[in-house]
C-alpha cells in the first residue's frame, strides 16, 4: 500500500478555511469598525439613479477612484442635484459590497466642494458671533432720515459704485458723497475694508456708510464674512448699511450692519430721500412757513405801533403836561369869570328888587356910601396887614441869613473838613501832614497841615 502524500491542505482544519462570503463579510465588518464617518472630496463619475431611488456613482481624483452608494433614505432630503464632473464633498462610512467583494463608500451627506466647506465655516462663525451679541437688534444704530453726508466703501471701478452714484444722483443730487475705494475680493479685501471703516470713523464727516459690492459666489463674497470685518462694523461709531451681492446672498456683514439692503442700489435708496416725493411737501412747508412769518411780522408790527403810541419822549410828555396845565388854567379863569359875572348879575337883580320893594329906599344911597367907605377901609387894612407880614418875613429871612453858614463863608470864613468829610473844629483834631479840604464861598481848596496850634488868636502878631 502506497503511503498517502502530505500536502498543505491536509494540515488545515476544516474550521480554518473561509469561503468567499465569510471573507467578504469579515472584511466589511473590519472596515466599518476600524473607520468612523469621515469626509472625502473628489469628482463624480458614472452617476446613476435607478428606479429604486438609490444613487450609485464613482468618486475619483487624478490617481484613484472608489465606488459609492447613497441610499434613498439619505438622498431624499438633499437639495443638491449631482451630475458627472461635479466636485463634491461626501460624509461617508467605509464599507465593502459583499456580493462582488468591492470596496465602497456608503454616503450619508453630499455637498458641493469648496462652497460647502465655506458654508460650514460661515455657520460656525455666525453662531459664535451671534452668541457674543454682535447681531442683536438692541446694538444697532438708527439710520438718519436726512443724512448730511454719505460714505461708500466699495470697489472704485465696479458696477456697484456706478449703481450707487447714479441712484443718489437721481434721488437726491445735493447729497455729498465720499467714496472709500477698496478691493472687495481676495486676500487684500478684508484688511482694506477694515482700514476704510477706521478711516471713516476717525474723520467723522459722514452720517452713514454704505458697504457694498456686486453679486458673486460665496468665495467671491468671503471678505464680507471675515470675523475682523464683522467686528470692525460693530465697532464703527457711524451707522452702516450693507448692500452686498444680490437679494439671495447673505453675509455676516449683513447681520452686523445696522441695516441690510438686498442690493447696492437698494442701499443707496435707503439713505437718500426721493426728491420727487418731497418737492410737494417742501412747497407746502414753504407756503406754511411764509404765512406764519407774515402773521408774526404783522402781529409784531401792530405791537410796535402800539408801543410807539404809548411810549412818548420825555420832552413831548412835559409839553403835553404844560399844555394840559395851561388848558386847565384857562378853563379855571373862564369859570371864575363866569361865576363872578353870574353873582354880580344876581346881586344887581337882588339890589334892584330890593330897591323896588324896600320902603326905605331913600336910605339906599347912604348905605351905598357906607359900603364904599367900608370897602375902602377893608382894602387899606388888607394892604397894611400884607405890608406888615411882608416886613416880618424879610426880618426872618435876615435873621436866618445871619446864622447861615453860607453867609459866614461869604464874609471870608471857610469850612475845614478831613478826608472822611468830618468838620474840623479843633486844631487838636489834626496832625502834621494830614490832608484837609477847605470849602470857600466859591470853590474848594485841598491843603496839607504843616503845624497845628491850640491857642486862639485873631491877630497874627499875637499868634507869633
Amino acid at each position: 500500500m502506497m503511503p498517502e502524500s502530505i500536502t498543505p491542505s491536509n494540515l488545515l482544519k476544516r474550521d480554518d478555511v473561509y469561503n468567499v462570503s465569510q471573507l467578504n463579510r469579515e472584511a466589511r465588518t473590519l472596515l466599518e469598525k476600524s473607520f468612523p464617518l469621515l469626509w472625502v472630496e473628489g469628482e463624480l463619475s458614472n452617476f446613476s439613479r435607478p428606479a429604486s431611488g438609490h444613487w450609485y456613482f464613482t468618486l475619483k481624483d487624478a490617481q484613484a477612484q472608489v465606488r459609492c452608494a447613497m441610499f434613498r433614505a439619505r438622498n431624499q432630503a438633499l437639495a443638491l442635484r449631482p451630475k458627472d464632473g461635479m466636485r463634491v464633498l461626501l460624509r461617508a462610512q467605509i464599507s465593502l459590497f459583499e456580493g462582488r467583494g468591492e470596496f465602497q463608500l456608503l454616503v450619508e451627506h453630499m455637498e458641493e466642494s469648496g462652497e460647502g466647506a465655506l458654508q460650514r465655516a460661515f455657520e460656525a462663525l455666525k453662531r459664535k458671533l451671534q452668541a457674543e451679541g454682535l447681531f442683536d437688534s438692541e446694538r444697532k444704530r438708527p439710520i438718519p432720515a436726512w443724512p448730511k453726508r454719505v460714505g461708500v466703501i466699495t470697489s472704485g471701478s465696479g458696477a456697484a459704485i456706478r449703481d450707487i452714484l447714479s441712484t443718489l444722483q437721481r434721488r437726491w443730487p445735493a447729497l455729498p458723497i465720499c467714496v472709500y475705494p477698496v478691493p472687495v475680493q481676495g486676500a487684500e479685501a478684508a484688511p482694506a475694508i477694515i482700514a476704510a471703516l477706521q478711516t471713516a470713523a476717525a474723520r467723522a464727516t459722514e452720517d452713514v456708510l454704505i458697504l457694498a459690492r456686486g453679486g458673486g459666489s460665496m468665495e467671491d463674497l468671503w471678505a464680507f464674512n471675515d470675523e475682523a470685518v464683522v467686528r470692525a462694523i460693530c465697532a464703527c461709531p457711524i451707522s452702516v448699511i450693507s448692500g452686498v451681492g444680490h437679494e439671495v446672498d447673505f453675509t455676516l456683514a449683513d447681520f452686523a450692519a445696522d441695516l441690510r439692503a438686498p442690493t447696492p442700489t437698494a442701499a443707496a435708496e435707503l439713505v437718500s430721500p426721493q426728491i420727487q416725493e418731497w418737492r410737494p411737501r417742501v412747497r407746502e412747508l414753504e407756503r406754511r412757513l411764509l404765512q406764519h412769518m407774515q402773521r408774526r411780522l404783522s402781529n409784531h408790527g401792530q405791537m410796535v405801533d402800539m408801543l410807539q403810541q404809548r411810549l412818548l419822549h420825555p420832552g413831548r410828555r412835559i409839553q403835553q403836561m404844560r399844555e394840559r396845565v395851561d388848558g386847565l388854567r384857562q378853563r379855571l379863569l373862564l369859570q371864575m369869570m363866569r361865576s363872578l359875572e353870574q353873582k354880580q348879575l344876581l346881586r344887581q337883580r337882588a339890589a334892584d328888587g330890593l330897591l323896588r320893594c324896600n320902603p326905605v329906599s331913600r336910605r339906599l344911597p347912604l348905605l351905598r356910601q357906607r359900603l364904599a367907605q367900608q370897602e375902602t377901609r377893608l382894602l387899606q387894612q388888607g394892604r397894611q396887614q400884607l405890608g406888615q407880614r411882608r416886613e416880618r418875613l424879610h426880618q426872618q429871612l435876615r435873621q436866618l441869613n445871619l446864622v447861615s453858614p453860607l453867609n459866614v463863608i461869604e464874609r471870608g470864613y471857610a469850612i475845614v473838613s478831613n478826608a472822611q468829610g468830618k468838620v474840623i473844629q479843633d486844631s487838636r483834631q489834626t496832625r502834621p501832614g494830614q490832608a484837609l479840604k477847605v470849602q470857600l464861598a466859591r470853590g474848594q481848596l485841598r491843603c496839607r497841615v504843616e503845624e497845628s496850634q491850640s491857642s486862639l488868636s485873631f491877630f497874627p502878631e499875637e499868634a507869633e
